[in-house]
């Protein structure tokens, strides 16, 4: 990648960071596919759809309560600031705790929405990590913020092996779902400490400064809102379906989407944490567009391969008990295509503040992905909501224009370039693989 930017220090920094990012963000998913590989074989897949609907709501708490202070430290001039960084913190520490408490009192009703008592012990448990996560030091934050990803790559690689060797260790052991709650507890408890002992910085302590919980509230009112909409465009489909399909079907799903979203999570953690220094420091436009076409360029590359491997990939990795998620990760790919055009667009408006538009954004991306999601669920089963998020994801590219050249970051060659690949490629997969797809949609009914 340095070659295409250049010896441009912000684009050599910028480089780097997202060859970190790359190679982090790969080896992770390289040891939760081989965890999965292993504890597919251990457990059973109404074990993987009961994780998934603890993830919806813990995921879910999270999002519903972000306060923006991740890209509030990456945006602010204050954000080396040690009153700013530790009134970070304080609040941090507090959503935490407030966040299990919720998880608590939700654990009933979720079981019941579910029908599912076994929510009731699992949940209060899972959202420990949440607590836990409360205490991370914002040397996290503030080593993002310059781009320094090297160490903080390697501590959470080590962090999540730990959790997942508790993982297998304790389904060996026990064979029970409780094995897969326990060791994420475990892995963010192992990054808490890594982090805390290996990451240079000073650390942090309680602190309330006025001007800082100004700042942050203010930057962050939008951004709050901003992550409950979020909530619904990335765990939409799993809250939807979890209540749609059975357990083992929904188990099956997650199997496929944990496949199909590789690359796009991949893209979105590079473009999440190294295209807000790039707007904010604005790079040179010419590297910049180098820059996008060759991030896009790269993941759709992947969701194509994923869109004409699925099946055949996951025949070859799992047991014949999951042979459905290959049609899921055919279809999904595809879906997913779309979504990877305008992944570099919406850091713009982080960037310059901005962050009342890019709620505006979100409300509206989710709201589209739900609803159709939705419709499509009750019209034809899991298919049908297949079809339905990926119309939305291109309606609400068009909201993704707005917001582009609002910033004047929009580059309309480089989408038709990339949405015509996408079609010509997501239509050959889909013809590819037309009977197993029939063949998952009626198992799903």
């Amino acid at each position: 990648m340095l070659h295409l930017l250049g010896d441009n220090r912000l684009m050599a920094r910028v480089a780097r960071s997202a060859s970190w990012i790359v190679l982090g963000y790969g080896a992770s998913q390289a040891i939760r596919l081989a965890s999965n590989l292993i504890l597919t074989r251990l457990l059973f897949p109404e074990a993987f759809g009961l994780m998934a609907l603890i993830s919806v709501v813990t995921v879910g708490l999270t999002l519903f309560s972000d306060v923006g202070i991740a890209p509030s430290i990456a945006q602010s001039k204050r954000g080396d600031d040690p009153d700013f960084l530790n009134t970070a913190w304080t609040i941090q520490v507090g959503r935490g705790f407030g966040l299990w408490l919720a998880a608590c009192a939700l654990a009933y009703p979720v079981a019941l929405f579910y029908d599912q008592t076994e929510l009731t012990l699992y949940l209060p448990m899972a959202a420990l990590s949440l607590v836990v996560a409360g205490f991370n030091p914002t040397r996290i934050e503030t080593a993002h913020r310059h781009l320094l990803m090297g160490r903080l790559m390697a501590l959470d690689l080590l962090s999540q092996v730990i959790g997942i060797a508790t993982m297998v260790a304790l389904a060996l052991a026990f064979q029970s779902v409780a094995a897969l709650v326990v060791g994420g507890v475990i892995g963010a408890v192992a990054k808490l400490a890594l982090t805390h002992l290996f990451l240079p910085g000073p650390s942090n302590r309680f602190r309330w400064e006025r001007a800082a919980v100004t700042e942050l509230v203010h930057f962050g009112k939008w951004i709050f809102l901003s992550t409950v909409f979020w909530f619904f465009a990335s765990q939409g489909d799993k809250a939807v379906l979890g209540k749609f399909l059975t357990l083992e079907n929904f188990g099956i799903y997650n199997i496929g989407y944990f496949l199909a979203s590789f690359p796009l999570l991949l893209g979105l953690n590079v473009t999440g944490r190294v295209m807000i220094p790039v707007y904010r420091e604005k790079a040179d436009p010419l590297r910049l567009l180098r820059m996008r076409y060759g991030l896009s360029a790269a993941v759709i590359g992947l969701l194509i391969v994923m869109a004409f491997a699925g099946p055949w990939l996951v025949s070859h990795l799992y047991d014949p008990r999951f042979a459905e998620a290959g049609a899921i990760v055919v279809v999904l790919s595809v879906v997913l295509m779309s979504q990877v055009i305008g992944m570099t667009y919406d850091q713009a408006a982080l960037a310059a503040g901005d962050s009342r538009r890019f709620f505006v954004y979100s409300a509206l991306r989710s709201t589209l992905q739900v609803g159709l999601l939705l419709v499509g669920a009750i019209t034809f089963g899991l298919i049908g909501a297949l079809i339905g998020m990926g119309i939305a994801l291109v309606l609400a590219h068009l909201v993704l224009i707005w917001l582009a050249r609002v910033h004047k970051v929009w580059d309309p060659r480089h989408d038709l370039t990339f949405g015509a690949i996408g079609a010509l490629a997501g239509s050959t997969a889909l013809w590819l693989h037309w009977d197993a797809i029939v063949a998952m949609a009626r198992a799903s009914v």
